[in-house]
């Protein structure tokens, strides 16, 4: 006998929990599969109120107890929390979809992205599903309609990364940055030390100002020269699209945007691909928008894509010099699709097992 699946959101108080809550109440196709909604945070927002699906909701302390009849939770909590609780909560019963970076290279725990591999949602022998980086999901939607049709074979990639990526205190310190330098005019030029202008760096989250600047260093400094963000490109796209020996070289940089990522994505293919044939397969892909009619100045920019679902995709082009090659820019709002959206899809894909 079916019956609607318990749902629990767990870090429901904050940025990412923040729009699951508004997904989950203006996302039917996604909600109404369920029958409660808990939400669990910790001790410190126990007893906060909240609204998802029109109801209020009393926020639950994070507790293995919390956990009991809970079929799927959704983890939107640090590295740390997810590698601790995560497990608890698939030992409760309930399977585990993680929005941290706790498990995504666990070769015993799928990486999600319902447009590239839904099948393996089903495949958790630990009871546990992971969500790949925001930077990796901008893209995803988009190469992987891409790689069915022609076969991956390379990509480079470069990203500019908003600042929300880096936690609430990415917007609050461009912001600041911003207030300190409004005005005047001499800022970024000879004339104007934006570093001494700014608040001191040493309060910030970024190596650099962000304000009239941007930042060729997202993530943390890893071997070789390359950061975490990077790695996370050339890794989980492997892991996603299941291609093992797939080559990737991503620069990452942070730039003065709160909300939305852009790559510019460079992709070779096993055969021959053209424009037109790309842009037909791409307007085909159900989540992906595609804006490329630059001669009247339409193209994806993340002041166009904040705040929606969709990945958009624009500059397609013929890779100049470069043979079963395309050129092209993608921009995806990393709080929704980089990182709440796609936990849910995931979710939704779980549910459907109760059906």
């Amino acid at each position: 006998m079916s019956r609607k699946p318990t749902l629990a959101v767990v870090g429901a108080t904050g940025a990412v929990g923040t729009v699951m809550l508004d997904i989950l109440t203006t996302r039917t196709d996604l909600s109404d599969a369920y029958g409660e909604i808990r939400l669990i945070a910790s001790p410190r927002s126990a007893g906060k109120v909240l609204s998802v699906r029109g109801e209020d909701v009393v926020v639950q302390a994070l507790s293995p107890e919390a956990f009991d009849g809970v079929d799927i939770a959704m983890f939107d909590v640090p590295d740390e929390v997810s590698a601790e609780w995560a497990p608890i909560a698939a030992s409760r019963g309930a399977v585990a979809v993680d929005n941290s970076g706790a498990f995504r290279m666990d070769p015993d725990v799928p990486l999600v992205v319902p447009e590239c591999n839904p099948e393996q949602a089903r495949n958790r022998p630990k009871g546990i599903i992971s969500n790949p980086n925001c930077t990796t999901l901008s893209m995803m939607a988009a190469m992987g309609a891409l790689h069915r049709e022609w076969g991956l074979r390379e990509l480079i990639v470069a990203s500019y990364q908003a600042v929300s990526g880096a936690g609430v205190a990415g917007p609050e310190r461009l912001y600041a940055e911003i207030e300190a330098v409004a005005g005047d005019r001499t800022m970024g030029t000879v004339a104007g030390d934006v570093r001494k202008a700014v608040p001191d760096l040493a309060d910030s989250p970024f190596p650099a100002p962000l304000v009239l600047n941007v930042v060729p260093m997202a993530g943390s400094l890893k071997d070789g020269g390359w950061t975490s963000e990077e790695l996370k490109v050339r890794n989980e796209s492997r892991k996603i699209l299941g291609i093992p020996d797939l080559k990737v070289s991503a620069t990452c940089v942070r730039v003065p945007v709160v909300t939305t990522h852009s790559l510019a994505v460079h992709a070779t293919f096993e055969r021959e691909v053209t424009v037109e044939g790309a842009r037909a397969v791409l307007d085909a892909a159900p989540t992906v928008v595609v804006l490329d009619d630059p001669a009247n100045g339409v193209f994806p920019t993340p002041a166009d894509v904040v705040g929606t679902d969709p990945t958009y995709v624009g500059r397609i082009r013929q890779a100049l010099d470069f043979p079963n090659t395309l050129d092209l820019f993608v921009c995806g709002d990393n709080l929704r699709k980089g990182a709440a959206l796609n936990t849910a899809e995931i979710a939704a894909l779980v549910a459907t097992e109760f059906a």
